[in-house]
């Protein structure tokens, strides 16, 4: 039998805060050294009291401007009660009945499926568990880091869309700021919610006006993308095969294997817990319409261009698609490279047509550039090539002042130095002369010495053009001379006809 998987995701970002949630100790993600950044508030001791993250707050309310979610006029802060070694409260403070953003919507950009955003809440997270042997080391660092979690509704039907999900949501989050959102390093950790039901026509979900669902599993411990395509992609493989064999999915909570690609059992709904919500006593009620940073029409006017919005402008502007246009949206820092290289490439020449000045800066940052620096495992801001010097390039290729391999070559060296294009062609022999006289007098001297080839090619063999072509080209560098090949060509084709 065919059945229609059901989705829906929980998903934890760590906020990109100076400080942690309710303590003043440094929120450090790259600090190796355990229990460094730590204090009696985040270690829970007695008597301390929490004080609201302020950015942290903000940095929520900004997300939820975003998704156009409404945001809370009063949200409040409550007790999350259970016990694990990595708590040293004992409880969690987060938010249950009054969180701060709820019913957004996010459109994946690919499927164009609205997918509904309940709610995002913020809480503070726990400490990092390390397991060695038979010994559990804690390290507090993490403990009470600002923690923003956002469920969806069950709007999603296929292991590649939560994945496009996935994907795009980390993708809003670098682009507010709000979050590095690196999975790596767990700043952003996937749950997934899977359910099967037959497929509608087939069994029981042909019955009218039955909207017919399966038993919800929940799977934890997704720390990738491609973990969240594969967990899904098992879950709705064992969930059918057991309905295929006649047997329930139960509702448990499940954890995804990575070693051995599959999820396992970790707890049973009836060993579910009960978090025992009540109100956070140290922290009063927030009202968020008496701050005016955190007014709506204040943050939808902080927002920056979002990944949506700069795929329909690179298409409209530069006529980007596909792979290409996806290179841009996900480095924002290159795509701002890229707008700045293609007004040089244009300023530097008024009689060239725009569209080559783009057409050859797409093809050049995409394939030459990003090609280095993924060979060098560096990024675009790690490297000395500005955007006005690969303007410059880009201006050379077009005007035929040097040849393809040249500017490959050019551009090899402009990873390293701040010299202009001009100057390293001037000075590698990489400019490509507009001297017809010189190339006329390499081009005779070659079919002087080459006559074997050059009555090959009388005599038919057009593989002897191709041959007097390289070696007039290595003449021309051997004396410095930048060479266009179709110029060659054109002369030696002229000469031969004489």
């Amino acid at each position: 039998m065919n059945y229609k998987p059901t989705i829906g995701l929980e998903i934890h970002a760590e906020l990109k805060t100076n400080t942690k949630m309710f303590c003043s100790c440094k929120n450090d993600p790259d600090e190796r050294h355990p229990n460094i950044n730590i204090c009696p508030v985040c270690l829970g001791h007695p008597g301390t009291l929490p004080v609201a993250n302020k950015e942290a707050i903000h940095k929520v309310l900004k997300f939820g401007a975003a998704i156009g979610a409404a945001v809370a006029d009063e949200s409040r802060f409550d007790r999350k009660n259970y016990f694990y070694p990595d708590l040293p409260k004992g409880y969690q403070i987060s938010q249950f009945q009054y969180p701060l953003v709820k019913e957004g919507v996010l459109i994946l950009p690919f499927s164009g499926k609205k997918v509904r955003i309940t709610r995002a809440h913020l809480e503070e997270d726990a400490a990092r568990s390390t397991h060695e042997g038979k010994a559990t080391l804690v390290d507090f660092n993490r403990a009470g880091v600002p923690l923003m979690e956002l469920v969806t509704e069950p709007d999603l039907s296929s292991a590649g869309e939560a994945r496009e999900f996935a994907e795009e949501l980390q993708l809003i989050f670098r682009y507010l700021g709000v979050s590095d959102a690196d999975m790596e390093k767990g700043q952003m950790r996937v749950e997934a919610n899977i359910s099967i039901a037959p497929t509608p026509g087939v069994g029981d979900a042909q019955t009218p006006g039955v909207k017919k669902l399966g038993t919800k599993v929940e799977v934890k411990n997704i720390n990738s993308f491609k973990a969240v395509l594969r967990t899904i992609e098992f879950e709705i493989a064992r969930q059918s095969e057991l309905v295929d064999r006649g047997e329930k999915v139960k509702q448990e909570t499940r954890g995804w294997d990575d070693v051995h690609q599959k999820t396992i059992s970790q707890r049973s709904k009836e060993e579910a817990h009960d978090y025992r919500y009540f109100p956070e006593p140290d922290l009063p009620p927030i009202k968020l319409s008496e701050v005016p940073e955190f007014s709506f029409s204040a943050l939808t006017h902080e927002l920056p261009e979002l990944p949506n919005q700069k795929r329909v402008r690179f298409r409209k502007e530069y006529g980007i698609n596909g792979e290409k246009l996806e290179i841009f949206v996900r480095d924002k820092k290159l795509a701002e490279f890229f707008e700045e290289a293609v007004s040089e490439g244009n300023r530097w020449t008024n009689e060239t047509d725009p569209k080559k000045i783009t057409e050859f800066t797409v093809n050049y940052l995409t394939s030459d550039l990003v090609g280095i620096l993924k060979d060098k495992e560096l990024s675009v801001e790690d490297v000395k090539v500005t955007p006005e010097n690969f303007g410059e390039l880009i201006k050379m290729i077009v005007r035929g002042e040097i040849s393809s391999r040249g500017a490959k070559d050019i551009l090899s060296i402009l990873i390293e130095s701040s010299e202009s294009p001009a100057e390293i062609a001037k000075r590698e022999g990489f400019l490509q002369t507009s001297n017809v006289g010189e190339l006329e007098n390499i081009a005779r001297a070659i079919l002087a010495s080459y006559d074997e080839a050059v009555q090959d090619y009388k005599k038919g063999k057009e593989v002897s053009l191709q041959f007097l072509i390289g070696q007039a080209m290595r003449e021309a560098k051997s004396q410095k001379i930048g060479a266009n090949p179709a110029t060659l060509r054109e002369i030696l084709l002229k000469l031969l006809k004489t």
